[in-house]
């Protein structure tokens, strides 16, 4: 009987919707528990989910009726902000065309009580902007969060696919950016003392002239909680493939990054850089990176140099170990030159075998051993 109660109840808090009027009052209806289910087809953005707040095993989650066939939200400011919220689930959505942000998720400007508890599962946001600084999707304050499955396309020129201010203890997983090389943007950024975030599993296709920014610059007001001295510290990027960008990873301003069993396609400029834009007192310089196991594949004509150390930095601190190198039109060629600290246990030289390179595959054809396997004698 207890078991059939908690069924009932759950059955009655979940609705149905099939327009833009219905939603919005299933929004303002919602409780623990709620799932609102939204029927194919097109809604208008803008849609605003102030103190929504559902509970542990019992979230409030907003998705696709058909995961195969999700409903768009088109144009306005924004397509979805939420603020000030917790236990909250978006799935199964797509939002295009806004003018500013495409998703933002805020703490509502009380910079010590964050948003937590946020999922953001199988979305797909795109033509965001077009210009200026406008995120796919922008998370302010925000703690506990998971980003899944999600597919971020075209941002504005000076944005981010998704952009992280004071953000802590979160992952942004399986997720695929697609944007072009045009200066000033990137695929993820994470500054404003954000920390204790992982990005694993994902694919970075031209995603900006930098795909991930390991840290950044940030006026002090806006850091969350306030400034502790960095811009962003304890990240990690694993296993994931970038195609192209002018320099795929870049340290700026960061105190304590792991880059790992990553592979690098033909970056433009460099493979990383390091990089010191916030220089207020009490900021320590970026170091404490590490970059190791990855596998750069790369041209001699189009790779100005394998780093780019800029100045206030901490180049000493940082780890180079284990990577594989590879010079696609001078193999004999592929050591790097200049490196900040001596590589340890590096292998150059070694063809990695793609599946098919040349439509993005970057698979390595299970038939050859991984070069990464292989040490330098």
């Amino acid at each position: 009987m207890r078991l059939l109660l908690s069924l009932l109840t759950s059955l009655a808090l979940d609705a149905d919707v099939s327009n833009d009027a219905q939603l919005r009052r299933a929004v303002a209806d919602a409780k623990p528990g709620t799932t609102i289910r939204i029927a194919p087809g097109r809604y208008a953005g803008g849609l605003s989910l102030h103190d929504l707040h559902g509970r542990e095993g019992a979230p409030i989650v907003i998705r696709g009726a058909d995961p195969k066939r999700p409903p768009v939200f088109q144009g306005k400011s924004f397509g979805f902000h939420v603020s000030k919220a917790s236990h909250v689930e978006l799935r199964d959505l797509v939002v295009a065309g806004s003018t500013d942000n495409g998703i933002n998720i805020d703490d509502g400007g009380k910079l010590e009580s964050p948003s937590h508890h946020i999922v953001l599962q199988g979305l797909t946001v795109r033509d965001i902007g077009p210009g200026g600084n406008h995120d796919g999707i922008k998370l302010s304050g925000l703690a506990d969060f998971r980003v899944e499955g999600c597919t971020l396309e075209r941002w504005g020129g000076g944005g981010s696919g998704i952009d992280m201010v004071g953000c802590r203890k979160g992952e942004i997983v399986d997720c695929t950016f697609r944007h072009g090389d045009e200066e000033g943007s990137s695929g993820v950024q994470a500054k404003g003392g954000t920390r204790d975030v992982a990005i694993r599993r994902c694919r970075f296709e031209n995603a900006g002239e930098r795909a991930v920014n390991l840290g950044g610059s940030t006026d002090l007001p806006y850091f969350r909680p306030r400034p502790q001295g960095f811009e962003a510290k304890d990240l990690l990027v694993e296993n994931c493939v970038f195609i192209g960008s002018s320099s795929p990873i870049a340290f700026v301003g960061v105190d304590g990054a792991v880059v790992r069993r990553n592979t690098f396609h033909r970056p433009r400029r460099w493979v990383f850089r390091i990089l010191q834009e916030t220089r207020e007192p009490g900021f320590v310089p970026s170091r404490k990176g590490r970059f190791v196991d990855n596998l750069i594949v790369y041209r001699t004509d189009e790779l100005r140099a394998p780093v780019n150390v800029g100045g206030g930095t901490a180049p000493e601190t940082f780890t180079i170990s284990g990577n594989a190198w590879y010079a696609l039109d001078a193999p004999g060629r592929s050591r790097p030159r200049d490196l900040p600290v001596p590589e340890t246990d590096g292998v150059y030289g070694v063809e990695p075998h793609f599946l098919d390179a040349a439509n993005g595959d970057l698979r390595t054809d299970p038939k050859f051993p991984d070069p990464r396997e292989r040490k330098t004698k």
